[in-house]
């Protein structure tokens, strides 16, 4: 019973080095095939790559499965039943807009030779369910969406604030239901892996089992629902802003996408219209070069494994998009994460910047740089998140985390300004939104430990 994928599209087995390097949103699905039939499990928009996957095992989609409605990511499973003629299961007390095979508790069913049972379990979602996959060869397989994930949990707070602590408990009698299967269930989760729907966890993990879990997860290790409830509580920081809009559009059923058409690549003239009329421009190149030269006017975010998560915290969500871009590879493969979080207005250029308009630029530094020549009444500006800070904070700097930096740019002083991150990613955005706004700006592109070893970092 080979269960099959990678990156976003993971399983048992490593993934194909061209796939590898679509880690992006830290999310799972799969393809589970005895030979006879292939059922999928939370499918992502961009069906092609389950599609090339499906044509290698050459047997017939007989389902289609959700663990839940996601809130990270728009699902592709309406599509690829509406493709496939599979069944499309999803809980039966999700208010969706299209045909579905209604599920619940306890629900048993047959593809080819696998028996799958429907497991309900609430937390991460009200009405999140977890799969049961038997081969009728002593292998077992559990896909568990956001509930148990390795090392872990899935958050309860994505829902409704008024409905997380209720939805916390949910989680704990849930994953404990999960715990009593036999050790020897292998686990196969949604979520995890870095993910924003997750707690934490194990991100490096590649395979776990029910009896692994039962060793080392903080839910099978705290002394009560109580203590599990206060510590999962107290483990929340921020999430994307674009999670508002997925759940809503998962419940309509998101239409398919064309990814095999070439993205459309504009010219100078046409950036610049593009622009004359509101459009978004993301830089995604190397924030080495974007220093060095780019176009006033555009953000950075690096192309790489959170260009979508940034995009959707920091761009109104669904606006038309151009990129500027190292190659139409880059371009095309920046446009296939975009799509994943339903960014469909995009197009790009990989001209250089030199063509398309007169660049400008700031300088890099490093930790160090700052310690020997920061001024008198210079700013150092730390775009992390609330709960990194917590770890540690170079006094007297002013703490602004990326995600809000547009809406409280008021609030630096109009003195030179030293951004730094964790690692210079971050910080390489907040540049060019600095620079934008017209601060005098240093991005800070290094890695945070280097402060704490030099002295700066206070704990």
């Amino acid at each position: 019973m080979p269960y099959t994928g990678s990156s976003n599209f993971a399983g048992w087995r490593p993934a194909p080095a061209e796939e590898t390097e679509l880690r992006a949103l830290f999310n799972r699905s799969y393809v589970i095939s005895d030979g006879l039939a292939s059922v999928v499990v939370d499918p992502q928009r961009d069906l092609d790559r389950v599609e090339v996957v499906l044509g290698e095992r050459g047997t017939p989609v007989t389902h289609v499965l959700e663990t839940h409605v996601h809130n990270d990511y728009l699902s592709g499973g309406c599509e690829l039943a509406r493709r496939t003629g599979a069944s499309y299961g999803v809980n039966a007390g999700d208010e969706v807009a299209f045909e579905r095979h209604p599920l619940h508790d306890g629900d048993r069913f047959t593809a080819g030779g696998l028996r799958i049972r429907v497991i309900a379990t609430p937390g991460h979602t009200l009405t999140h369910l977890a799969y049961l996959v038997e081969d009728g060869h002593d292998d077992t397989a559990l896909f568990t969406g956001g509930s148990l994930l390795f090392g872990s949990v899935g958050r309860t707070d994505l829902v409704a604030a008024d409905s997380t602590v209720a939805l916390t408990r949910a989680q704990y009698a849930s994953v404990h239901r999960l715990g009593a299967l036999p050790a020897s269930t292998r686990l196969f989760p949604t979520h995890g892996f870095g993910s924003f729907c997750s707690s934490g966890g194990d991100t490096e993990a590649t395979a776990s089992t029910i009896g692994d879990e039962l060793g080392k997860n903080r839910v099978f290790r705290v002394g009560s629902e109580q203590d599990f409830v206060d510590d999962l509580l107290a483990s929340f920081g921020d999430y994307p802003s674009y999670y508002a809009h997925m759940a809503p559009l998962n419940l309509n059923g998101p239409a398919g996408i064309d990814l095999a058409t070439p993205l459309t690549i504009v010219g100078p003239g046409d950036l610049h219209a593009r622009l004359a009329d509101g459009v978004t421009m993301i830089d995604i190149r190397d924030r080495v070069a974007y220093s060095a030269a780019h176009l006033p006017g555009s953000i950075s975010i690096n192309y790489g494994d959170q260009l979508a998560t940034y995009v959707g915290w920091l761009i109104p969500f669904g606006a038309p998009l151009v990129l500027i871009g190292d190659s139409t590879g880059q371009l095309q493969q920046a446009r296939r994460q975009l799509a994943r979080i339903g960014f469909d207005d995009v197009t790009g250029t990989s001209a250089p910047i030199g063509e398309l308009g007169t660049p400008r630029s700031f300088p890099r530094r490093t930790f160090d740089d700052l310690a020997r020549d920061r001024r008198p009444g210079d700013v150092v500006l730390d775009v992390r998140r609330t709960e990194e800070r917590a770890q540690g904070a170079l006094p007297g700097s002013l703490h602004i985390p990326l995600h809000e930096l547009t809406g409280r740019l008021g609030a630096i002083p109009a003195q030179r300004v030293w951004v730094h991150c964790a690692s210079g990613f971050r910080a390489g955005t907040a540049a060019s939104l600095l620079a934008e706004a017209g601060y005098d700006v240093i991005q800070i592109d290094d890695d945070i430990d280097r402060a704490r070893t030099i002295g700066l970092l206070a704990p």
